[in-house]
Formats: C-alpha cells, sequence, structure tokens
C-alpha cells in the first residue's frame, strides 16, 4: 500500500476531528498514513515555527517507506521561508507533493529551480477530513497519482473552441501574482495556465489577472483556464460588475484564450492535477477536457 506524510507547511487545523476523520477516510481507501503534524506546536496563525514548518518538508520526503506528501492546508506560511527550501535536495527523492493554495508557493518554486511535476489536489483539513464526503476528489487524486495517462471531461457552457497543448502551470492566483520577478516564477512559454482563487471579489481578480498580462506571462500562453473563485460577495458599489461582467472585459482585453468551468479551487468537488506535466486542451462551447502525460506517478 502507498504511504502519505502528512506535513502543515502552512497553518493549522482549527478542527482536529477533520485530520482524524481524513485519516480514516485514507486508510480505508488502501492508503498507509504517517502524520508529521503536532497539533501542539502551532506557532500564531501557523502550524509550527517556521524552522520546524521546513524541517518538515525533508523528513517526509527523505523518508524512504513515503511515497506522497500531502499537506494539511494551505492559508499562509510558505513564502515565510521559501528561499531556505532546498528544492535541489527534494527533488532528489522524487517523491510525489500535493497541495493547492499557499503550496501553490512551493510547487511553483519546484518547477522553477528544479522542473520537478508536483500536484495540484485535496489536501487534509478542508477536503478529505471535511463533515460531508465527496468522492469525487478521493477518485481523481487516486487515478491522478497511480496513472500514467489521466484524464477528464466536463460540461461547461460559453467556452471558446479551443485546441492546445503544452506545459501545465499555475495554482492559486494570489500566490501566482506574488511571486512574478521573483526566483520562484517558472519561466513557461507556451504553456497552459490555471488560477483559482477563495475571498477575493472579481475586481480584485481582475486585477491579478491584468499584472499578469502586464508582466508579460500571459502573452506567452496558450491558454488561460479558470478554475474556481468561490467565498466573495459583490455590493451595491459594484452597480452589476460581477465575475460575468470581468470576464467579458477580460476576453475583450486579453490576446489569448479564457476558458472556465475547470473544477478545482477552494471547493468540495475538485480534481488533481499535475503541475508542469504536458497537457492537451479541448473546448467548445459545450465541454471541457484536459489529457495529461509525461508526469510521475505510482508504480506499486
Amino acid at each position: 500500500m502507498p504511504t502519505i506524510a502528512i506535513i502543515a507547511p502552512s497553518g493549522y487545523a482549527p478542527n482536529q476531528d477533520n485530520v482524524t476523520r481524513a485519516i480514516e477516510r485514507l486508510e480505508k481507501r488502501d492508503w498507509t498514513i504517517k502524520n508529521l503534524v503536532d497539533p501542539n506546536a502551532k506557532y500564531q496563525r501557523f502550524s509550527a515555527q517556521d524552522a520546524i514548518r521546513l524541517t518538515q518538508f525533508y523528513r517526509a520526503a527523505e523518508d524512504p517507506d513515503v511515497d506522497v506528501v500531502l499537506a494539511l492546508r494551505g492559508g499562509y506560511g510558505i513564502s515565510r521561508f521559501l528561499d531556505e527550501i532546498d528544492f535541489t535536495r527534494l527533488a532528489s527523492t522524487k517523491k510525489l507533493f500535493v497541495g493547492f493554495s499557499d503550496f501553490t508557493a512551493f510547487q511553483l518554486g519546484l518547477l522553477a529551480k528544479t522542473d520537478m511535476i508536483s500536484f495540484a489536489g485535496p489536501m487534509i483539513n478542508e477536503d478529505f477530513g471535511s463533515e460531508q464526503i465527496h468522492d469525487y476528489a478521493f477518485h481523481h487524486f487516486r487515478q491522478c497519482l497511480t496513472q500514467d495517462n489521466y484524464s477528464f471531461e466536463v460540461a461547461v457552457e460559453g467556452n471558446p473552441s479551443v485546441q492546445a497543448q503544452g506545459i501545465f502551470w499555475g495554482g492559486n492566483l494570489s500566490i501566482i501574482t506574488h511571486l512574478i520577478g521573483s526566483q520562484f516564477m517558472p519561466k513557461i512559454a507556451n504553456g497552459i495556465l490555471f488560477v483559482e482563487d477563495v475571498n477575493e471579489n472579481p475586481y480584485r481578480v481582475e486585477r491579478m489577472i491584468l499584472q499578469l498580462h502586464h508582466a508579460g506571462i500571459l502573452a506567452q500562453q496558450k491558454a488561460l483556464i479558470l478554475g474556481y473563485f468561490t467565498n466573495y460577495g459583490a455590493t451595491n458599489y459594484d452597480n452589476g460588475y460581477d465575475f460575468g461582467a470581468m470576464l467579458i472585459f477580460l476576453r475583450s482585453k486579453l490576446s489569448i484564450p479564457i476558458i472556465t468551468g475547470l473544477p478545482f479551487g477552494h471547493c468540495p468537488e475538485k480534481v488533481t492535477l499535475p503541475i508542469g506535466a504536458l497537457v492537451r486542451v479541448n473546448s467548445d462551447a459545450q465541454r471541457l477536457s484536459l489529457q495529461f502525460g509525461e508526469y510521475p506517478h505510482l508504480t506499486n
């Protein structure tokens, strides 16, 4: 049975019941779990002090019994020690690193420094440990990590007709824009960029996407794919400016196609996505399909 090591490089779990549920559910699905997180070590808004959280990466990755390194949750924290991570050391272990949200900082740094593929996917606290079980996330997690070719298709209306192939990369939009101009921002040409976020109103999403545009990053991509943008609220001041209005503007402004409907983000039903892998995208007015190849996976 493959072994998952749980690390907490960012925030702590506000409810330990979620952690217990997640471990039980994964074990029932034939995963062996090593939990490296001490719930009593939390420090301020973080799961532990910076040095401890950094050490968890190495403890998990260098354990010969561990196959997958899975983040407890996102939040904020990896940026505090991003410049201290030995990415080459971690890449040499060939472990599968999984997470999203704040974990995007590590994943893009890993890709920029070593070209190593990691996985945007569900985490312990909000996903596998939520009160309501979501088999869709469990299914795609296993499918992606155990197959050398992984694909899915979803029904989506209103997208442009796109057939493109390139390196798939991205993650949390706030973190991506945070890394612009740094050594941790991958230099991807002819790629497929995906983004998601939470608690960001449409004008903030627009502003961050325009920042990617002004930095010249979007012009180098074949397409921009939007995942879920959740938990935001409009006000009277927005005066009709909502996510749809933002999308219309961006499609008129940008030279690359914008595709919506990727089932990924701060949402219960999410796929798992290989960051840095080759992807083939097919989109039309009724559907969106992604097919991945050439990425590491479990063989046992």
